[in-house]
């Protein structure tokens, strides 16, 4: 129990007494008290899949695999025996095959109605799609991906170190798109690491905080521009995606919004931070349901977080595997399109193509 937590029991219990007795306001003031105590909502991560997340977010995942080295192939050099291939989300010995069959991904796949925002920390990633764009990314970038009307695309892990290991750290987020957004031309995007704003902070004892802008701003720093029919796109709906990452007792002020905002920390990496008093350790998500400022300590070592920000779109929400719509029928629309127009040409030679087996970075297409 920390300090704050002590104090609240304490005049919660003194409160009691009042209501007991009948003391006038005792009832009104100890229902204050536990509502502003409730505006930090913590609870844990999963180990595995996707994130809880909160209008307009509608998915978060963290994947962090530890890949061996790459095969001729640039698959991995070890044996697949005993994991479930084409849908293997194991983890055995600390990474995944996920849907790929020889080499490690996600082969081509539909969406509708929503965008896939891909933040890469370590690895590479091929991306292949149904427009005929392609794109090799990672170690820092991100992409930004507008399904809109419908596209297929392609999501591979090529491990083209053949000497050592492949490590790949990334999270995926999906954002809604507003109703009248949802059939849009799909657009795809590039946010080349070297273009991501990253503001160093340095608090009394001059530790730092480094802020990484991946959509919104912070201390007139601005991210990259999000496609034009994004939620992001208007400032207005104050969309911020930052990593956070908090040196060991340094000390980091998360900056007040305006009231009506969603926001999340889901604290990923490190050790325990201290929010507004209350001790939060690592693979929990706090929920803030106020829109003032808190203030962060780090403890124990340096901590990670993941902020996720935007005023909620507030429309009717229906999803149906890769697609994200208003109603049922237009799911079932959804559905019926993609079965007659794949939702454009698959020109690839194969579900799950990879761009080469050397480290370079490219898009062909890139909005």
């Amino acid at each position: 129990m920390n300090r704050r937590q002590f104090l609240v029991k304490i005049i919660h219990l003194f409160l009691g007494f009042l209501v007991f007795i009948n003391f006038p306001f005792a009832s009104y003031l100890s229902n204050k008290i536990k509502k502003e105590f409730k505006m930090l909502k913590v609870s844990s991560l999963p180990k595995t899949g996707p994130w809880l997340t909160f209008d307009p977010f509608l998915f978060c995942v963290h994947h962090n695999d530890n890949y061996p080295r790459g095969n001729s192939s640039m698959g991995p050099d070890e044996s697949l025996s005993g994991r479930d291939i084409g849908n293997d989300f194991s983890n055995t010995n600390g990474w995944s095959m996920y849907h790929g069959e020889k080499i490690p991904g996600f082969p081509r796949h539909p969406h509708r109605g929503f965008e896939t925002i891909t933040i890469v920390d370590k690895g590479l990633i091929d991306h292949s799609d149904s427009l005929g764009f392609s794109a090799r990314y990672g170690d820092g970038d991100v992409q930004w991906l507008t399904a809109g009307d419908g596209i297929q695309h392609s999501e591979m892990f090529p491990l083209i170190d053949k000497r050592k290991n492949n490590p790949i750290d990334f999270f995926q987020i999906w954002i809604n798109l507003k109703s009248d957004n949802k059939r849009v031309a799909p657009n795809f995007s590039m946010f080349w690491k070297d273009e991501i704003p990253k503001i160093i902070d340095f608090d009394k004892n001059n530790l730092k905080t480094q802020i990484e802008v991946i959509a919104g701003s912070y201390k007139n720093k601005i991210a990259p521009n999000p496609p034009p029919n994004s939620w992001a796109s208007d400032e207005k709906n104050h969309v911020n995606i930052w990593k956070i990452e908090i040196d060991k007792d340094a000390d980091w002020m998360l900056p007040e919004v305006e009231k009506n905002i969603n926001r999340t920390l889901y604290f990923y990496s490190g050790d325990e931070i201290l929010i507004d008093d209350q001790s939060v350790y690592v693979n929990n998500m706090i929920q803030i349901n106020d829109s003032k400022e808190y203030l962060l300590s780090s403890k124990g070592k340096t901590n990670f977080i993941l902020l996720l920000q935007a005023k909620p779109i507030n429309e009717p929400v229906v999803k149906y595997g890769p697609f994200v719509m208003n109603t049922r029928k237009e799911i079932q629309e959804a559905i019926n399109d993609y079965s007659k127009t794949g939702f454009g040409n698959w020109e690839w030679l194969d579900d799950g193509p990879v761009h080469g087996g050397k480290y370079e970075k490219f898009a062909i297409g890139d909005n």
